[in-house]
């Protein structure tokens, strides 16, 4: 969120990485160092800002080292509003699939993100089950409450370690066992599983998707992505870094696995 309140379509609130902030020297006394979900992140962030601040920004590739042909489009686009995203996915007849990122921390701030998301849903005519919309959230507690006030369709981030911000007493772990699975059942519709959890080593799965269809939920996968630096050794080809691999082949055992939907940075090799 902004600091006036409006929803960004950011991956992280940090922006350093993702923008060309730094290039403006109006906001260097920005620059500052936050606990996010109980870790020190440095840079610029997005509630430090208004809407129309950072709409005098421009988007830039987070990892130029890897996919340098994307840098051509460095400094074109602006950060989009929640709203214009929905826009675009409207006119383009797809769906949306919107995460809800660190919905504790904002609130504290006195930004109350689920408030102006669910108003943004009623507002779009989001809120049904048949709605073409599918909301992440890696926390517990923003899922259980949205499902109290939306059919829409809900899915719980789990990864390979750790657990959800806002329930220290539980694990990632502990959510993904048949017991845990049961439990998120009850709230959400689908699982969004770190890759590690379905694939620890290649060919060699494990029993989560079948476990998890067995509780009612759907699974996809996170994230795939088609460079040596994000695949397992044994799906690599050569020695170069940003190099494609095997992640065709890849894709092809997750689907045998079961996976219903997956995360991906290269869309088009999915398809």
């Amino acid at each position: 969120m902004t600091a006036d309140g409006v929803l960004i379509v950011r991956h992280e609130n940090e922006i350093g990485g993702t923008t060309d902030v730094a290039a403006h020297p109006a906001f260097a006394h920005r620059h500052t160092t936050k606990t996010i979900d109980g870790r020190p992140v440095t840079g610029w962030f997005t509630e430090d800002f208004t809407l129309a601040e950072l709409k005098t920004l421009r988007a830039r590739e987070r990892l130029p080292d890897l996919r340098p042909a994307n840098t051509a489009f460095d400094g074109q686009d602006p950060i989009l509003t929640f709203e214009e995203v929905l826009d675009i996915a409207t006119a383009a007849g797809v769906g949306v699939a919107p995460e809800l990122k660190h919905p504790s921390y904002f609130a504290a701030l006195g930004l109350p993100m689920e408030e102006v998301f669910v108003a943004t849903l009623q507002r779009r005519g989001l809120t049904g089950a048949d709605a073409p919309i599918l909301i992440q959230c890696f926390e517990v507690g923003a899922l259980q409450r949205l499902r109290a006030r939306l059919a829409a369709p809900l899915l719980q981030l789990v990864a390979a370690s750790g657990g959800p911000f806002d329930r220290p007493d539980l694990s990632y772990a502990a959510m993904t066992t048949p017991e845990g699975l049961a439990g998120i059942a009850r709230y959400a519709d689908w699982i969004g599983a770190d890759t590690a959890l379905i694939e620890p080593t290649p060919g060699a799965p494990t029993a989560l998707i079948a476990e998890a269809h067995a509780a009612g939920l759907r699974v996809a996968a996170w994230t795939f992505r088609a460079e040596n630096a994000f695949l397992p050794e044994a799906d690599r080809i050569g020695d170069d870094p940003a190099a494609h691999g095997r992640a065709r082949e890849r894709l092809a055992r997750f689907a045998v696995y079961g996976l219903d939907a997956a995360f991906m940075d290269q869309p088009a090799l999915g398809r």
